[in-house]
């Protein structure tokens, strides 16, 4: 017995030294002594290592005993070391710039430069490359920082050097935060990680949304960032039509762990064309990319930023070279913000054969769980692979502190103080906020001019609203919204409550209610905006908007079912009434024109049109997307755009007899739509297509119609779903019906080729609609325009059957 004792004993002691660990720290530096910034250090011929900061200090985690490592940066010639560690120790490496010679190459004159041989290999050999990795799996650690080089003493009156903590110079980072997970792929494009650890300074309750498939970019790949930078892609140097849109020249070749490595500038044939520059390193016979060292300029027609540099590193696994180290570093100039960071990705452990349970690929891209930012400094000082550089430590401490310090009452109540002052312009133009966020509980008042408005049925009216939020933790909350109306030409004072609870923001699940009184355009998808319709009815005398009462009583609720698919159910009880025009006030009258009735069927005479009734109903509805994938965090759920189509399908129950309700009909739809489907260099694509029939109209009335999104004003708000040149009223049908639009953002293709409009950044978009129904059929419209973020001009015509409606320009804004 002694002597098994002795022996466990002997082995335990045994295991505890073999396990014991050192760590290795050092700074990468080039020939002249300067830091190499993000420097890889790696174990050879692994991929289990780390980085070097932005400093190019490092520090790496080994077990004791001999190992060799492998230091690389981009344009450095590798250096091995071997290293015997038995505690802590340090070594600073000096890497000198690679010699790429070109002593092999033969180059005459009027020849063709010798790059092009190799990048026709690595065009040929594209996607073999691109899909050799059937799937893997890996460990990956993000570090992002974004800081503001310079910005305004202030910005819509708010003091930047306050808000944002930054020194004197109105200086300093503004993000930082890191993150460590496990990513799994598969191809053709699954993807499934999850998150191990997470930080973001300054906020010690939220969670990174660091995601490692965010800073995987593929050359191999025809087009990178599609949807992304801007509305089109970027064509990879190595992509199938590339030879038309780069040059290349051969800068030298060297030799890498006994590969020749390729070294060739890729250059834009025209300036402005959506393509890269820089560097790419390609490995002879096998012609797969080695390095590369890359970068986007606003010529290329970035948003947002002024350049993006792309740095990868691939090392070796199993014959094929995967990513281990990405750097995006950016820069920019918005709004007088000048702006600058990185993100920088290790990827590290590669299993290239991993086994994949069932299911495992669900739609669920990231998952989130409860602690993953709960571990604390000393896990961090652990496990952080890239260390802090002297800025970032002070940015963590001092934001930290900072966040603790906000959380107390007296520091809340103190800023709130301030904040929730009150003000007469803040009244009357922005609105008034009274916010307590100890308690997180929030008063908004809304602004009282935005309230002011006119119509020919209330004259001059003010619709005023109070919302009151209240916040528990992950994101549940409710809020209740009082809301007053009055007009004064028609002394009529209506008023609503509307009240809902957000309880399981995981299955994104709501209900909610409301009841009261209130003035409704005919046109539940709605005409024209309150200040649209006032613009024209006091200036132009164009009186389009049309009204009723409606007295009502409503309980909605929604609450996804399965992952993508998305159920609602509301009831509905509602007294309707007809108005009719108690105003002819107007600033300008128009000598040739007269406001028309609140009857879109009677413009001469202002004639009820409908009785008096009373309405119950019921809508039950199913929105599925198609491929839908989503980031799961305690807080909710994140569903990201799809690929795929969504379709929604709806049902409609006007019920006769319940509750004295005089209606009686059964209406079904059916409609898919899809946004920004990608279309590489031409840009993206929208469509939305719909068909609908009531089954059963026994009894309706004008409000139960199935309406149209019409549009006859030239300024008007966008959206896919609306008619340009449509009637608002006209055509509401309570039959059947198809409807389809279709719109093509070329995004610049076009204007990007004329010199005087390229700086502009204007896209090119053109478009249509169709709708056929008993009251309109074979209805087309087309149009083409330009646009520029929230901005947009067009000119089209619109066609009954082959004659044409009319035509015109429409402007149409975003915010």
């Amino acid at each position: 017995m002694i002597r098994i004792l002795s022996l466990l004993f002997f082995c335990s002691i045994t295991n505890i030294i073999l396990a014991q660990q050192s760590t290795l720290t050092g700074i990468v530096k080039d020939n002249s002594g300067q830091p190499i910034p993000f420097a890889t250090i790696s174990l050879k011929n692994t991929t289990k290592g780390t980085s070097a900061n932005i400093d190019g200090k490092y520090a790496l985690k080994l077990k004791n005993g001999q190992h060799t490592l492998s230091f690389r940066a981009v344009g450095y010639k590798q250096q091995d070391h071997i290293i015997n560690l038995s505690a802590d120790e340090s070594l600073n490496v000096t890497l000198t710039s690679e010699s790429y010679t070109l002593e092999n190459v033969t180059i005459t004159a009027n020849a063709e430069d010798p790059a092009y041989a190799i990048i026709r290999n690595a065009i040929r050999e594209r996607k073999a490359h691109l899909n050799e990795v059937k799937a893997f799996s890996c460990d990956v650690y993000i570090k992002g920082v974004q800081r503001l080089k310079g910005a305004p003493k202030k910005f819509f009156g708010q003091d930047i050097q306050k808000i944002l903590e930054l020194d004197t110079n109105r200086r300093g980072i503004i993000y930082l935060s890191e993150s460590q997970s496990k990513f799994n792929f598969r191809r053709p494009n699954e993807v499934h990680e999850e998150m191990i650890s997470s930080k973001v300074a300054g906020r010690n309750n939220t969670f990174s949304f660091n995601k490692a498939s965010d800073l995987i970019i593929d050359f191999y790949d025809n087009y990178l960032l599609e949807n992304k930078l801007s509305a089109r892609g970027y064509i990879s140097p190595i992509a199938d039509n590339a030879l038309f849109y780069y040059k290349y020249k051969l800068l030298g070749e060297s030799n890498e762990n006994g590969e020749t490595i390729h070294k060739i500038e890729v250059i834009p044939r025209r300036e402005n064309d959506p393509v890269f520059r820089g560097i790419i390193y390609i490995i002879d016979d096998s012609w797969r990319i080695y390095n590369t060292d890359v970068y986007l300029t606003k010529n290329a027609g970035i948003n947002f930023i002024d350049t993006l540099h792309i740095s990868q590193q691939f090392t070796k696994v199993n014959e094929v070279y995967m990513p281990t180290a990405i750097n995006f570093k950016f820069g920019g100039n918005v709004l007088g913000f000048k702006i600058a960071g990185y993100y920088v990705g290790i990827y590290s452990n590669y299993n290239l054969d991993p086994k994949f349970p069932k299911n495992f690929f669900n739609g669920e891209i990231l998952r989130v769980t409860e602690m993953v930012n709960k571990k604390d400094s000393i896990y961090w000082r652990n496990n952080r692979p890239i260390p802090l550089t002297e800025d970032e430590k002070i940015n963590y401490v001092k934001k930290d502190s900072i966040a603790k310090l906000k959380e107390s009452k007296k520091y809340l109540d103190s800023l709130e103080r301030e904040n929730n002052k009150f003000g007469i312009g803040k009244l009357l133009l922005r609105g008034v906020s009274i916010n307590d966020r100890y308690d997180k509980e929030y008063w908004s008042f809304d602004p009282v001019l935005k309230a002011i408005f006119y119509n020919t049925v209330e004259g001059f009216a003010i619709k005023y609203g109070v919302t009151y939020r209240k916040d528990f933790e992950n994101r549940r909350s409710y809020s209740i919204r009082p809301e007053l109306r009055y007009g004064f030409a028609n002394q009529k004072l209506t008023g609503s409550l509307t009240g809902s609870y957000y309880y399981n923001p995981l299955k994104r699940a709501s209900i909610g209610a409301s009841f009261g009184n209130g003035i409704f355009d005919l046109n539940n998808l709605g005409s024209m905006t309150q200040l649209g319709n006032t613009i024209n009815s006091l200036f132009y005398e164009k009186n389009f908007a049309k009204f009723y009462e409606k007295s009502f009583i409503n309980i909605n609720t929604t609450r996804e079912l399965t992952s993508g698919l998305q159920g609602s159910l509301a009831v509905d009880y509602s007294r309707n009434k007809s108005l009719t025009n108690n105003s002819t006030f107007k600033f300008i009258d128009a000598k040739d024109r007269e406001f028309t009735s609140n009857n879109p069927f009677n413009p001469t005479e202002d004639t009820p049109l409908f009785p008096t009734y009373n309405s119950f109903s019921a809508t039950a509805s199913l929105t599925y997307t198609f491929g839908q994938q989503y980031i799961t965090r305690p807080d909710g759920k994140f569903y990201t755009e799809s690929k795929f189509p969504k379709v929604t399908l709806l049902y409609k129950k006007g019920f006769n007899g319940v509750l004295n309700s005089d209606i009686d009909y059964d209406f079904v739809k059916l409609e898919v739509s899809q946004d920004r489907i990608g279309m590489g260099l031409w840009g993206y694509t929208s469509f939305l297509a719909g068909v609908g029939k009531f089954l059963n109209n026994k009894n309706m009335y004008y409000p139960d119609f199935k309406h149209f999104a019409g549009n006859i004003s030239t300024i008007f708000p966008p959206n896919l779903r609306k008619f340009q040149y449509l009637d608002f009223y006209q055509f509401s049908t309570n039959q059947q019906y198809f409807e389809a639009h279709l719109e093509h953002n070329f995004a610049g293709f076009f204007m990007n080729k004329i010199p005087l409009l390229r700086k502009a950044k204007l896209e090119e978009f053109i478009g249509g609609g169709y709708l056929s129904s008993p009251e309109k059929r074979n209805y087309k419209e087309f149009y083409f325009g330009i646009q520029r973020l929230v901005l947009r001009a067009s000119y089209g015509f619109a066609y009954d059957g082959g004659r044409k409606l009319t035509q015109g320009f429409r402007i149409s804004y975003g915010f």
